[in-house]
């Protein structure tokens, strides 16, 4: 029986997916309403467009999930669809397919704020003058969230020197990091890290999870990067934050919404600096999602569950 996938991804890569030795039917899907396809096809292949964002305040439609067998998230979070998304049989994400572009990314935040080579350049002997620089050796990295993302921040920051802090909602998986110290709660976390990483799911129990009484216990002069979701950070309490000069500086892939509206103070506060949702760096993390969908429908085809299946209860 031919497998039909309905896919959302570009062209290229649905040619890729339709080559699979399982020889899927692959179709297109409707940009407007892309669940319609629940009537024709076992798999879908979704991404995060606005017809989805759209959709996460209404009913779900009364032919969900039709014939689908499998929905295939591309993006590691799932809370841009609506939540009946999950009714699905199974719903899988994307998970660990742009895990190490996003820890670079972080770790280029780190030593921007310590090491900000382009600020202490030179261009004149009147400038040629001493500027002290920060240091990542023997620095304290706190990780909050080790999933995927965070153990590849974890890996690295550790092997730079730094010390590494972290708390996850499970310690399965964590107890074997060379050089992780776990701790039980986030506030244990903030009030010893110099730089502290956000990697969480977007949920509703991390939804503020960093608002002003965690703010307020983070160590002085701390440097926040947020590459999660933007919900996770209360953006206003870390305004208040950055303006007392508590916080020293935020690194800021991801917001609330996306994109922030015009005249918004993130924009262009001094001590913010605010990139528009690339770490994940797309363009060459696509190959790894492919590998892996192909890998996933490998599995499916022989009758296993697809890898990184999301869990109801969790959301993630």
């Amino acid at each position: 029986m031919t497998i039909v996938v309905a896919s959302q991804l570009e062209g290229a890569m649905n040619e890729e997916i339709a080559r699979h030795p399982a020889r899927p039917k692959v179709m297109a899907v409707p940009d407007d309403e892309p669940w319609r396809v629940a009537r024709e096809a076992d798999v879908l292949v979704v991404r995060p467009t606005p017809s989805w964002r759209e959709a996460r305040s209404a009913a779900p439609p009364g032919l969900w999930p039709g014939r689908l067998r499998w929905v295939c998230s591309a993006s590691v979070g799932i809370d841009f669809y609506p939540s009946w998304l999950l009714d699905a049989p199974i719903v899988s994400c994307a998970r660990g397919t742009a895990s190490e572009e996003i820890a670079d990314y972080v770790i280029a935040a780190i030593y921007r704020q310590a090491k900000d080579l382009a600020e202490a350049a030179v261009h004149s002997p009147a400038e040629w003058l001493y500027r002290p620089l920060g240091q990542v050796n023997g620095s304290t990295v706190g990780v909050i969230g080790l999933g995927a993302i965070g153990t590849a921040v974890a890996r690295r920051a550790a092997a730079l020197g730094a010390r590494v802090l972290a708390v996850r909602r499970s310690s399965a998986g964590a107890l074997g990091m060379i050089g992780v110290e776990l701790r039980d709660h986030v506030a244990d976390v903030v009030r010893e890290a110099d730089h502290i990483v956000v990697a969480v799911p977007a949920t509703p129990e991390t939804r503020h999870l960093l608002g002003r009484d965690l703010l307020a216990r983070i160590k002085p002069g701390a440097h926040l990067i947020n590459v999660a979701r933007g919900s996770v950070v209360d953006q206003e309490a870390l305004l208040e934050a950055l303006d007392s000069g508590r916080l020293a500086f935020a690194t800021l892939d991801v917001t609330d919404p996306e994109p922030l509206p015009e005249g918004h103070p993130l924009y262009v506060h001094p001590r913010v600096r605010l990139t528009p949702h690339i770490s994940s760096n797309y363009t060459l993390a696509r190959g790894k999602l492919l590998t892996k969908i192909l890998g996933d429908l490998t599995r499916f085809a022989s009758g296993q569950k697809p890898t990184d299946v999301v869990l109801r209860d969790r959301g993630y």
